[in-house]
This record gives C-alpha cells, structure tokens and sequence, in this order.
C-alpha cells in the first residue's frame, strides 16, 4: 500500500466509499491521519467504520479543520447537480482531489504515464503496462483499469506508474504530474457531468497542465477535436515534445500506421524518415483501426520512456489483449471464438464486426437507444446471427430480410448453435452484444466469463472424442 506519511495527524475527508474510496480510507489510517468518511450508501459506511474512519456527514460537518477531501470521482461535485458536500467543502475552500493525486504526491521520484481518451484508453494503458514487464522495467498499471491507485506497490526513481484515467479524475487532480500524457481520440460522452462538450474537452485537456518541460504529449490526430487540443499546447505537433498518432493519415515528424497494406504498417516518421516498425497482423491480440491508434500510442508512449525498439515490438506481439475486449479465447477446429461482451452499444461491436469476415455473431441483451440500426454496413460480413436476451425481437425486426439470425434465448443456446453452423468454414464465432448485460447477468464481465467457460467445455469435449473419451 502507498505511504501516505504526509498526512499523518491531518485530518481529511473521503467522499464515497467505494473501492478506491476504501483504499484511500485504509492508507490514510495507517499514515496516522484523522479521517471522516462518508457515502450515502449505508453498507458502504459501515464498511469503513470497521477499518477506524469517523462516519461523518460530510454534506453538514464542519470543514473549518479539514486539510483536504479526497473525492470519488463518480460522486458529481459541479454537475449536472453538486452533491451537498461538494457545496460544503468548496465554501469552506477545501480543495476536492482523487486518489490518483495521492499517488502522485507520494511517489514523486518514480515516472508517471497518463492515459485518456473516449475510447481505447484501457486496452493503451494495459499494452504499454505489458511492454514496460516484458522489457524488464518496474511498472504499476491502474488508475480507471484495474487495482486502485493507492493499493499500488510504492515505486522509486527506476519505476514506472502506468495509469489509465477517465475524465472525472483528470478534473480531480492538482499538482500530479505526468512524464508522459496521451490523448487517444474525443467524441461526446459524459456530457452532463461536465456541463456539456467544451466541458468534457477542457477535463481531458487537463491531463497536460502538469507536464514538465522535458516531458511528451501523445496525441491522437484522427478527429478534430485532438488536433485542436494539439493546437493549443502552443508547440506544434512536430515539437519534441508533442508527438502526433494517426490511423487515417501519414504523420510527418510522429507516428502512424499505413492500412493500406496487409494487417496496417506501424511507422515512424521521426528523426526525418519514414520507418516501418511492424506489421500489426503480427498482433493478433489487437485486430482493426481502433486497436491500431491504441498500438501506435503504446509504441510512442514507451519510445518516450527509453525502452529499446526490439522490446516494444516484442511487447506488441505478445500482447495477450484485455479481457472481454475481442478477446480471442480459442481456436477450435479452425473456428475462432472472440469474447467481446464490453460491447454493450453499436458502436464498439460496430468495431468488432469490422475486424473480421464470416462472422457468426451473438448478439443482444438490454438494448441500448438506437438498436443495431447503426450496423447495417456491416451485416455483409455476418453468415448469421443468434440472437438472446430481451432484445431478441427488436434485434430480429432490424435484421428481418437482410441476413440470417436465429433467437436463440441464452447464450448457452446461441453458442451451440454457433459453433456446429461455424464447423469447417474458418470463421469466427463472435459475441458483441451491442447490448447491456442486465437482463441476463449482473454485468458485462459475467457474460463474457460464461461465453469463455462454455467454449472451453466444448474444447474439452473435442479433445474428450479425440483421445476416445466421452462424446
């Protein structure tokens, strides 16, 4: 856990006692702080109560002795209405900072990589988190994936925080620092906590107010909105110091990949040439253009952080992918089976629909607005789909007469079915939803954990046939 010493006999405030709002309470305590906790949740209260925190009410305590509130960033403190303890604190002048500023603050010799963008953040973030490992380096990877900040082993002058980060905690930190900062790409979300689009883009820009002069910005260039952040940095994009990505257009003086060519062309194009890197059909954990703009900012980001060339190739290539993202979980009889249950909405299993040819695709769940409408450029490359969940009739009317499907009901069903119909073609049976989860399981994950085991029980059953054993 990271040593938080310098706030020991200080007493602080911890709104929202969640996971990260629990690490922040248990490491705060052990540094000999006071702490006042709170979260509207009752269960949640009582949780740290048991670890020695002060429940206390944040919205009607009295601030005048409180050094600083560690907020959850989930809790909005601005928009689209501030909770009452926002409001308190801020009259009080308090300052309201994540966890991710402790981390920083207490770490002040190690490197820090800050990652955000709409999309791609996790799988950039678990990527470079993977070279870093493979190259031999001492790495930490957090942040919005994975173990929160403050449960992190504490890293020296040789070690390295790789932290994805969401909006929200971008607009939470203060004085933390990043060696290197990437922004993959912007599109709209999230607008009401930040008060609309300028809002969400003045959050993610944040990221690179703490950059030190020797420090590297990644940017993607793919949308207008990134150039115009590129922009306003104020040194261009062919500057040392900001290096611009892209997947649609070559980059002079930065980074980009050719899809013109086989599985797309990872190049450099700086220190005035144009070299190739890698073909990215060597990474088989990273199919498609979205999953190219993630592995041209992995390459950029550890560039910056000195890791030989060799070693980010080999980091790309080996690259295992996150869970639930494409995630390839076997190849049975020549069928490949793709887990991509994070695919709750059109748009990323419109990303996953584009990576692949003689699809037999599962789909459905809690449908989200808009459907699958959005997926009709794609259906040429589906044979069939299976259709499940409470979306099956809705999915079914949008398909009527333009490709094949099945409703199928449970997964355990559509796979089945998927599986004998992929038998001998070399496709690939591929679950994206472009559904919510919640009508079947308790979330994404869940589902994407049921389709893995199911695959592996028909692994075993083929290799129970083959070596004799029971059909």
């Amino acid at each position: 856990m990271i040593n938080l010493s310098r706030f020991a006999n200080r007493r602080i405030a911890v709104m929202g006692l969640a996971r990260s709002g629990l690490a922040s309470v248990s490491a705060l305590l052990q540094a000999g702080a006071e702490v006042l906790a709170w979260d509207d949740n009752a269960d949640r209260r009582a949780e740290a109560e048991k670890l020695g925190a002060a429940v206390t009410d944040l919205a009607t305590a009295d601030w005048s002795g409180i050094a600083l509130a560690v907020w959850s960033p989930g809790i909005p403190h601005s928009f689209p209405v501030p909770h009452p303890a926002a409001l308190a604190a801020k009259a009080a002048g308090v300052a309201l900072v994540c966890d991710i500023e402790l981390l920083a603050l207490a770490n002040p010799q190690a490197r820090f990589v800050g990652i955000t963008g709409t999309n791609g953040k996790s799988t950039t973030t678990a990527l470079v988190g993977h070279i870093l490992k493979q190259a031999g380096c001492m790495a930490e990877i957090g942040g919005n994936l994975g173990m929160a900040a403050l449960t992190l082993t504490p890293l020296g002058a040789d070690g390295i925080y790789v932290l994805e980060l969401s909006s929200y905690q971008i607009e939470l930190l203060r004085e933390a620092r990043f060696d290197v900062a990437a922004l993959l790409n912007i599109t709209p979300d999230h607008l009401d906590r930040h008060g609309g689009f300028d809002g969400y883009v003045a959050a993610k820009r944040h990221l690179f107010d703490q950059l030190p002069a020797d420090g590297t910005a990644v940017i993607g260039l793919d949308d207008e909105t990134t150039r115009g952040v590129a922009r306003a940095l104020g040194r261009g994009i062919l500057s040392r110091g900001v290096v611009g990505i892209s997947v649609s257009r070559p980059v002079v003086g930065g980074v980009y990949v050719d899809g013109s060519i086989g599985g797309g062309r990872l190049i450099d194009a700086r220190n005035g040439s144009a070299r190739t890197i890698l073909d990215l059909a060597e990474a088989p954990a990273l199919p498609g253009s979205h999953n190219w703009q993630n592995a041209a900012a992995a390459y950029t980001i550890c560039t910056a952080l000195d890791v030989p060339a060799e070693a980010i190739i080999a980091g790309i290539r080996s690259f295992p992918g996150l869970a639930h993202r494409q995630e390839r979980v076997a190849v049975l009889d020549g069928v490949t089976f793709v887990n991509d249950s994070k695919a709750t909405n059109a748009e990323a299993t419109g990303k996953a629909l584009a990576c692949y040819e003689r699809i037999y695709w599962i789909a459905g769940g809690r449908a989200k607005e808009g459907g699958i409408d959005a997926l009709a450029p794609q259906f040429g490359r589906v044979r069939h789909a299976y259709l499940i969940g409470e979306s099956a009739d809705g999915f079914a009317a949008t398909l009527d007469g333009k490709l094949a499907y099945s409703k199928c009901g449970t997964l355990q069903e559509a796979l089945a079915a998927a599986a004998k119909d992929a038998r001998g073609t070399g496709g690939v049976v591929l679950l994206s939803p472009a559904a919510a989860s919640f009508d079947q399981f308790d979330n994404f994950e869940q589902r994407g954990d049921r389709f893995r085991d199911l695959v592996k029980a028909l692994a075993s059953d083929a290799a129970a046939t083959l070596t004799g054993g029971a059909a």
